[in-house]
């Protein structure tokens, strides 16, 4: 091998070791290992950073903002409900989920599948109590492998399809690789559902009840997709930092609940709470502060606040009902109140205020402006992060991102263009703010794909591609079922150190190579490279969905190592026989 092939494999070898140890942080790693590829000019700068305009790479970009309005206006939350249930474990809950993950993923893009899956699985595991750690990696294998088994599902198949198109003139079916697709996929989800969990920490947020204790109040109004539902449908039998204490119902105090009991519209529904589980209720669709119960239209633009009352306040000794909402002209609501680190045994609306109260409040933009300080509150601290979701826009939302998949799937625009027009129909519609779209997206994830697409020129510029086709033609010793076999485990390797779309765009005229010199069929050959080049599985930085679930799922490395090693081997062990014989050689 030349010099610049040795230094571009010593920097891959760099990479991976760092990622491996993990010391430093993922998109730390990819951008050093960008430098060294320009600061030894095994690529111009162009090419090095050609990744961060590659259309594929903006495209997660963009659809993360897309995912954030589904979240939003409910839209996806309300789908997975019905879909999912309200599992008991994460056992139950990924059986549930990952099969409909990985049908979803063969005929939708699996990067927004993902996107817009990650906080409803985050909410059932607040919900539920039940570890997102558990499922989230799950929830990304899945897609990967839906994904793989169609051309729709996943770039990688559509950037190799292309290239089949432009080499060898064919037109592929989008069912080319479903032959051995779906069995693989089938044999995979069954290993998530049964054994990854096994693998995997318990990264759970511990129920500390030590901490402050909210009295918090809803009620159901009859609108609410709530109404008819019983406490175990709805979520609120057990949900995670509460407690049910009782149900208020026609003047009546139901305190003997059952979990079987449905719920009627107009129930108000104490709770004994943590701040987190209060903030988890308050985001619930359908359930609404009742002190007061009046709406004002436009809860999906207020903000969950803390404040203590201070030792001097005209509020001390006055009702809470009769006094806060008043003076704010009906744009503030209290959610819940904390006297001394317990809830109040009063009900809310009765309650005095008294000095050192710690109270969560619903309150509007307005509420900043009137110099809460000054008014008698000794501290004001803004709960970022949660927000009432916007159901009145949920089925527009659901047209825009059907409307996007449509476009892009008939060929009428790139998935690109279409995603950049959904978030602008988002925006125009009320479904998503400007603030909200910036925000959602992960710029970690985009440094982490742009430094791995802007890899690949090196590994051809350097011959070092020229010398893995060698190598590899080598190893099959001119059996075509031991190419296979060749094609896979290379192709898996290199998906795993640089990225998907990279290893499918190096790989292809090696397999296509190998294919002619052993003069068979390439069909079983392009097949498993479809395969192969998705089963990034191992490393995160492989494959998008496996970044975007790695830090909500507070994983590592080597986590990813232990499921995504016996995943591929399952994976190769299904492929690899069944291609020759659904194909030919």
């Amino acid at each position: 091998m030349s010099v610049d092939a040795w230094l571009t494999l010593a920097i891959l070898a760099g990479l991976f070791a760092l990622l491996i140890w993990g010391r430093f942080p993922t998109w730390a790693v990819f951008v050093a290992a960008i430098t060294l590829i320009i600061t030894f000019d095994l690529a111009e700068e162009g090419e090095a950073f050609s990744g961060f305009s590659n259309s594929g790479v903006l495209t997660v970009v963009v659809l993360y903002a897309v995912a954030a309005g589904m979240y939003a206006t409910g839209a996806i939350s309300i789908v997975a409900d019905k879909l999912i249930g309200q599992p008991a474990t994460a056992r139950d809950a990924n059986q549930r989920i990952l099969p409909a993950t990985a049908a979803g993923s063969a005929f939708l893009n699996n990067t927004p599948l993902v996107a817009m899956m990650i906080p409803v699985v985050q909410d059932l595991g607040r919900t539920m109590r039940i570890a997102t750690s558990k499922m989230l990696m799950q929830l990304s294998g899945a897609s990967i492998l839906g994904g793989s088994s169609t051309l729709l599902g996943t770039s990688t198949n559509l950037i190799i399809a292309g290239l089949v198109l432009d080499a060898l003139g064919e037109d592929l079916s989008i069912f080319f690789p479903t032959r051995i697709g779906l069995p693989a996929a089938v044999a995979g989800i069954l290993f998530l559902i049964y054994f990854a969990g096994r693998l995997l920490p318990d990264r759970a947020d511990e129920d500390d009840t030590a901490r402050r204790l909210y009295r918090a109040e809803f009620y159901v109004p009859e609108d609410s997709p709530l109404v008819g539902s019983t406490l175990v449908q709805a979520g609120l039998a057990q949900p995670a930092g509460a407690q049910l204490v009782s149900i208020r119902r026609d003047e009546n105090n139901l305190a003997d609940l059952d979990t079987s009991m449905r719920l009627e519209a107009g129930d108000e529904l104490t709770f004994t709470a943590n701040i987190e589980a209060v903030t988890t209720l308050w985001t619930t669709i359908g359930l609404y502060p009742s002190t007061p119960r009046e709406v004002t239209g436009k809860e999906y633009q207020h903000h969950l606040v803390e404040v203590v009352i201070g030792n001097e306040t005209v509020y001390e000794g006055r009702p809470v009902g009769r006094l806060l909402f008043r003076e704010h002209d009906g744009e503030l609501k209290v959610v819940a109140l904390s006297r001394d680190g317990v809830p109040t045994d009063h009900d809310l609306q009765e309650a005095a205020v008294t000095a050192g109260d710690n109270f969560l409040l619903e309150v509007a933009d307005e509420f900043f402006e009137t110099t809460p300080l000054e008014a008698g509150f000794a501290l004001v601290k803004r709960l970022r992060g949660y927000r009432i979701q916007r159901t009145d826009r949920a089925w527009a939302a659901g047209v825009i991102v059907v409307a996007m998949v449509l476009l892009s799937a008939f060929g009428v625009m790139s998935l690109l263009n279409a995603a950049l027009l959904a978030v602008a129909a988002l925006i125009a519609t009320g479904g998503l703010t400007l603030r909200r779209a910036f925000r959602s997206i992960d710029w970690r994830t985009y440094v982490v794909l742009g430094a791995a697409v802007g890899l690949a020129p090196a590994v051809t510029n350097s011959g070092l591609a020229d010398d893995i086709s060698r190598l590899l033609s080598d190893l099959a010793g001119g059996n075509p079922y031991a190419a296979l076999v060749v094609i896979f485990i290379a192709t898996v390797i290199l998906t795993n150190v640089i990225s998907n779309a990279a290893a499918a765009a190096l790989m292809f005229p090696i397999v296509i190579g190998m294919a002619t010199a052993l003069e068979v069929n390439w069909e079983p050959f392009v097949a498993i490279l479809m395969i192969s080049a998705s089963a990034a599985l191992i490393n995160p930085a492989g494959y998008q969905t496996q970044l975007m679930v790695q830090e909500p799922g507070g994983y590592t490395f080597i986590d990813f190592a232990k499921v995504g090693l016996p995943l591929t081997i399952i994976v190769g062990i299904v492929a690899v026989p069944l291609a020759p014989l659904f194909y030919g050689l």
